[in-house]
Parts: structure tokens; C-alpha cells; sequence
């Protein structure tokens, strides 16, 4: 077991930084870091496989969260006496971390919410339904998640506004020359994942970026699943808006990070009103607090933002590129190991994916696929994942997701491949 301090860093994170390669990554320290890996289902040790979905928190996380309401918490922003400045303190030094982590040029352009989830829907209320008219067209890919897909669908539907989908090819690459063709004078909006969560595929985003820019359209980039994999520079990127969510980035759910570029949200107007977004009421007039205060109504996920902040200090800590190395090994071993079942097919095969394997076996739903496979104590996900019309578009009705994370191990894709063989033995019979 690691040491933390109250700020949640591991006291010997330190050690495992360098030179980003797989060969040096100490998995096996890291992996002590997570309580809950050591625990067994089933009375075998856990594979845990589902990181797309939501990752396992490290001690340094689920300590700081604790210290803060043993130790410091009060409400933010508010109290003049030491509890609540602290608490004021440990909240905007979070906001500080994550404006370092993803590189915005100032704290202003980093927004609290509950999840990306709301953060698109944020975007999609104040931004859309201020700037966007009949006939304005937003693009999307064929791969985007439900939470960047539904917003800008019931935003067409309320102001009738058309939505495009980029296609992609069969093996789940994004086609650049098609974004290409829809893009025009009446594009407005570029909303586009910079990872699929199905596929593994990442975009090319500061291409699309700059393509859309070329037409004078906006963009938003849903990095739920990049930022977790990848180093992220929104300014390097220039992208207007970038959203992502805590739980997946081995911090509590609860809490998400809306980025978008200072002059964009200031012209933008409230999304919710209440307690901490205001400047002065009367019963003639309310005036709005500035950034980022504006967007963050109500008594704010106090101890999720600072654990958040904990959790990008453990991913500074052990770097980015070397978390990107490990899983890049990680992800061609997995995929020689799962290639070799038979009958089993991985859907996306994009050049350049990440830590993400989607696969059907042509002898068991993928229900029965995962039902199975945590009888081994393997947990995957089957369904959709939250993309129903990429399944459309794949011509399938679900697929088994294998998702790595900075902890998974060559033994854990062992365990994976063993259990589809399992599958396939028992639906042999």
C-alpha cells in the first residue's frame, strides 16, 4: 500500500516517472494504489475491464475525499471563518489542476458540472439555443456517444436545425475527405468525440478543428475517453469547447469539467440560476457572477472537485505518455491474445486506436458473453455502450467491450482470452 498526503499524492509516485515506454511502467506498484483490485468475485481474483465505462479509484483519491469531510469541509465561496476558505482554497486549487492538466489559458475557461453528460447539455442550452437558427447545421460522426448525439437531436427537433453525420470506413477509421464534404457556410458546430468508447478509434481533432474553423463553425470535443488515454492541450487543439467527466479519469463520479474558450462563455447566459452564479438580486433585476461562477449554480460538488484534483496529481505523477505507452503495449497483446479464439471478430480496427476492444463470438450473444465471463471473474460490458446508432451502422445488435486501463496487466488479457475460450466451450457443447 501506497502513502498519500492530504493533497491525495502517492509519496512515491515520484519513482515511476520517465521516459515514456511500457518496458519501465511499474504496473504492479500502481495496481497496489487501488484497494479494490485486490479484492476477489466469484473467489477469483478481479479482472476489472469496464474502464470505459467508469475507472477504479486509487487510495490517493478515495483519501483525499474522506479528509476533506473529516477534516475541512464547508461550504465554498461563502464563510468568512477558516473552514469554509480552506474548503474555498482545496476547491479553486482544483479548478487550478485541471486548467494545468488540459492546458486552458486561464481558470475562467474551466466549468464544474456534474459529468460531460451536462456539460454538453450546458453548451447545448445556453450556447445552441442563443447562437444556433433554422437551418444551421451541426456535424457529428456516426460514432458519437448517446450524451453527444441527444442534445444536439432534441436542439434540431425545438429550433430545426440540421444534423450531419461523418461516416466512417468498416474498420472504424474516421473519413476525413467525407468530414470534409459536409462541412460549408451553413455548418455551425462540429461536435465530435476525440476517442470512440466502442471502437478505440482516435480522431484526428486538430484537424477537424481547424477545418472547421476554415468555415467559421464552432467545436466541442467530447474527450471522455482521450483525456483519460491522452495528453490533452486545448490550446494546442483551439478547440472552443472540451468536456470531459471525473469518473472515468480515476476520480468520483459526481463531478465533470466543462472547458470552452473565455470570450464564448461570456457571451453565453446561464444555464441554471441560483445560490453562487449571481452578482446582485432585486426583485426588478438580477445580474450574473463572472466566470466561471456564472455556469456553476448551487452549492457545488465540494470534496468531488478536490478528489478530482487528486486524481489528476496521481496521473501527473506516474505522466501521461508513460500511462499512453503501457496501454499501447498492453492493447497489441490483448488483441493477438483475443485474435487467436476462434470465432471471436474485433469490430474496429482503425490505425492508431487506443486501449478499447469491441468483439462479437459467433456462438453466444455478448449478453451471454459478459454473463459468463464474470463467472471467471472478468468484468466486460455488452450492449450498445451507449451508442445505438454506431451499432446501426456496424450492422450489429451489441457487442462484448474489453476497456484497459493504467492498471490492467498481460495477465488480465490472459484471463480475457481464457474466458472467451470458456464461452466457447460451453456453447459447444
Amino acid at each position: 500500500m501506497q502513502g498519500t498526503t492530504m493533497d491525495g499524492g502517492s509519496k512515491d509516485i515520484a519513482t515511476r516517472t520517465g521516459e515514456a515506454t511500457a518496458v519501465d511502467y511499474d504496473v504492479d506498484g500502481i495496481r497496489r494504489d487501488f484497494p479494490i483490485l485486490a479484492r476477489e468475485v466469484h473467489g477469483r481474483p478481479l479482472v476489472y475491464l469496464d474502464n470505459a465505462s467508469s475507472a477504479q479509484k486509487p487510495r490517493a483519491v478515495i483519501d483525499t475525499e474522506r479528509a476533506v469531510y473529516e477534516e475541512e469541509y464547508a461550504n465554498v465561496h461563502r464563510g468568512l471563518y477558516w473552514l469554509s476558505e480552506r474548503a474555498t482554497d482545496r476547491f479553486e486549487g482544483a479548478r487550478e489542476k485541471v486548467r494545468r492538466f488540459i492546458n486552458a489559458a486561464h481558470g475562467r475557461e474551466v466549468i464544474f458540472t456534474r459529468n460531460a453528460t451536462e456539460a454538453i447539455n450546458l453548451v447545448a442550452a445556453s450556447w445552441g439555443r442563443t447562437f444556433l437558427e433554422a437551418g444551421d447545421e451541426i456535424v457529428i460522426s456516426e460514432m458519437e456517444h448517446h450524451a453527444n448525439f441527444v442534445p444536439w437531436q432534441v436542439l434540431r427537433d425545438e429550433k430545426g436545425i440540421v444534423m450531419r453525420q461523418a461516416p466512417i470506413g468498416d474498420d472504424g477509421e474516421f473519413l476525413m475527405d467525407a468530414f470534409a464534404k459536409l462541412l460549408g457556410p451553413k455548418t455551425k458546430l462540429v461536435a465530435i468525440t476525440q476517442m470512440s468508447n466502442v471502437l478505440g478509434t482516435v480522431l484526428p481533432v486538430a484537424d477537424i478543428v481547424r477545418m472547421a474553423h476554415d468555415v467559421g463553425a464552432k467545436v466541442l470535443i467530447d474527450g471522455c475517453q482521450g483525456v483519460t488515454h491522452l495528453p490533452v492541450d486545448v490550446q494546442a487543439m483551439d478547440c472552443d469547447f472540451y468536456v470531459f467527466s471525473g469518473h472515468k479519469l480515476y476520480g468520483p463520479s459526481g463531478i465533470g469539467v466543462l472547458y470552452g474558450k473565455e470570450e464564448l462563455l461570456d457571451a453565453m447566459p446561464p444555464y441554471q440560476t441560483g445560490g453562487d452564479m449571481i452578482r446582485s438580486v432585486t426583485f426588478e433585476k438580477t445580474t450574473w457572477a463572472p466566470l466561471p461562477n456564472k455556469f456553476e449554480a448551487g452549492t457545488p460538488a465540494i470534496a468531488q472537485a478536490i478528489a478530482l484534483g487528486a486524481a489528476i496529481d496521481y496521473l501527473t505523477g506516474i505522466g501521461m505518455e508513460r500511462i499512453a505507452a503501457h496501454e499501447r503495449d498492453l492493447l497489441t497483446y490483448a488483441t493477438q491474445r483475443l485474435s487467436a479464439v476462434d470465432g471471436l471478430r474485433i469490430i474496429g480496427t482503425a490505425p492508431g486506436k487506443a486501449s478499447v476492444i469491441s468483439f462479437d463470438l459467433d456462438c453466444a450473444h455478448p449478453h451471454d458473453v459478459a454473463t459468463i465471463a464474470d463467472r471467471a471473474a472478468v468484468a466486460v460490458r455488452a450492449g450498445h455502450h451507449c451508442a445505438q446508432p454506431l451499432m446501426e451502422r456496424l450492422g450489429v445488435p451489441a457487442t462484448t467491450r474489453a476497456s484497459f486501463g493504467l492498471y490492467n496487466t498481460r495477465a488480465d488479457a490472459d484471463s480475457l482470452a481464457e474466458a472467451m475460450e470458456q464461452v466457447r466451450r460451453i456453447f459447444a457443447r
